[in-house]
């Protein structure tokens, strides 16, 4: 389980982007967050990736206060919890499978990353990954020839196989045809169901949030203005946003 209690982030020298931000999600929870642009969504995420620095706040995961643990608790984050860029970041010259197999930066070694090396035992656990995620002709495609929506999905393998329990993950969407999006989000929401993986995506059309999502944390100038769970927003809630 995840529990941010009172987080806060202010640029320096600049304004507070998030403000007593307090939530829980718990396994296999999907999460959609949502709000304008500007309201906190993106640093929010990068914040509870580590990716940026809290002014204030408690950060508990799986009864671990991370920041009371300090080196170990930051490595504890950044091992079970997987960031997904709005455009993931592939080694285009490697096929699918390597990028899965090598890992993406905190995951492995740098050595691992500039080599390839992988053991062989390791192999079958990446194929039964990247054929969960339907793309298993795709498997020894280069990174760089694969589209927008499959490298997402590869993005997504690559992360559970090295042990993410829960994705962060930025715009998985954007820029997809509804197609591609609707296998993205499909995905996610099966590991969710299946593996009991946990899933915090910034969501920017609400459609998508509303039929995958199990809840949606709604932000508005740097606080949560709403948080519903098992139904659609209402015309008013809408506005909050």
């Amino acid at each position: 389980m995840i529990k941010v209690i009172q987080l806060s982030k202010q640029i320096p020298g600049g304004p507070k982007v998030l403000s007593d931000i307090s939530f829980e999600v718990q396994p296999g929870e999907f999460v959609a967050i949502k709000g304008a642009s500007g309201s906190g969504k993106s640093m929010l995420l990068r914040c509870l990736a580590l990716r940026e620095k809290w002014n204030s706040g408690t950060y508990i995961v799986d009864g671990v206060d991370i920041f009371k643990k300090g080196f170990s608790g930051t490595m504890k984050v950044r091992r079970e919890m997987a960031y997904l860029e709005e455009k993931p970041s592939l080694i285009p010259n490697r096929t699918a499978l390597k990028n899965v197999l090598i890992g993406a930066a905190y995951q492995t070694p740098a050595w691992r990353r500039v080599t390839g090396m992988v053991r062989n035992d390791d192999y079958m656990g990446a194929m039964d990954m990247i054929e969960k995620m339907g793309l298993l002709e795709k498997a020894h495609q280069k990174g760089g020839q694969l589209s927008g929506g499959e490298k997402q999905r590869i993005a997504v393998a690559r992360a559970l196989v090295h042990g993410a329990t829960t994705l962060l993950a930025d715009e998985p969407v954007s820029g997809l045809d509804p197609h591609a999006a609707e296998q993205v989000l499909s995905d996610l929401q099966r590991m969710c169901r299946i593996q009991g993986i946990s899933v915090i995506a910034v969501m920017h059309q609400g459609d998508w949030a509303e039929r995958f999502a199990d809840r949606t944390i709604g932000l508005n100038n740097g606080k949560i203005v709403l948080d519903i769970k098992g139904r659609r927003m209402t015309e008013r809630e809408k506005l909050l946003l």
